[in-house]
């Protein structure tokens, strides 16, 4: 009886003609059909609803959704700077070395001057640079300032702490 299956030698690779796009298409259909038979579409949010369409054609649908669905917010360069401008004190108060908050509040003042020679872009540009120095000098203030109150702190907390163990130290031994 003649065997079915021929040998392997008789199977040539070179045959088969599959570039990298069939060949990932296929991937993925496999990754897919081998999903849906294990049930992970079967319980989707969505399932079974239509898809939010517009009532007319719009070329950026895709753009507005990706907007409404991460919550993105696109602002003109003015309102973008004095919502940074705002938060930028706060920014500053999380770095440690003074050379890297003058290189941003440069950045910064880059960016401000950089919107002030731009065509506005919705509502005028009133930010204004800010000083480098007296930026840096207000930071080092507000560090040594909270640096003082965690030492008060931390003084403070520190004889009850020595009470407590105390106690209870010698409550083991009694």
């Amino acid at each position: 009886m003649a065997d079915p299956h021929p040998p392997p030698a008789f199977f040539n690779p070179c045959a088969v003609a599959i570039d990298d796009e069939v060949a990932i298409a296929l991937l993925a259909d496999m990754h897919i059909r081998r999903a849906i038979e294990r049930g992970e579409f079967d319980d989707l949010p969505g399932s079974g609803k239509p898809l939010p369409m517009p009532d007319r054609y719009d070329p950026d649908w895709w753009l507005k959704n990706l907007v409404q669905r991460e919550r993105l917010v696109v602002l003109p360069p003015s309102i973008e700077l004095r919502r940074e401008d705002a938060a930028l004190d706060e920014r500053l108060d999380e770095i440690w070395v003074e050379e890297d908050v003058r290189h941003e509040v440069e950045e910064f003042n880059r960016r401000v001057l950089r919107g002030r020679y731009q065509p506005p872009a919705g509502p005028p540009l009133v930010t204004m640079p800010r000083d480098v120095d007296e930026t840096v000098a207000a930071w080092a203030r507000r560090r040594a300032a909270r640096a003082a109150e965690a030492e008060a702190w931390s003084c403070a907390d520190a004889p009850a702490e020595g009470r407590r163990r105390r106690r209870r130290f010698l409550g083991r031994h009694r």
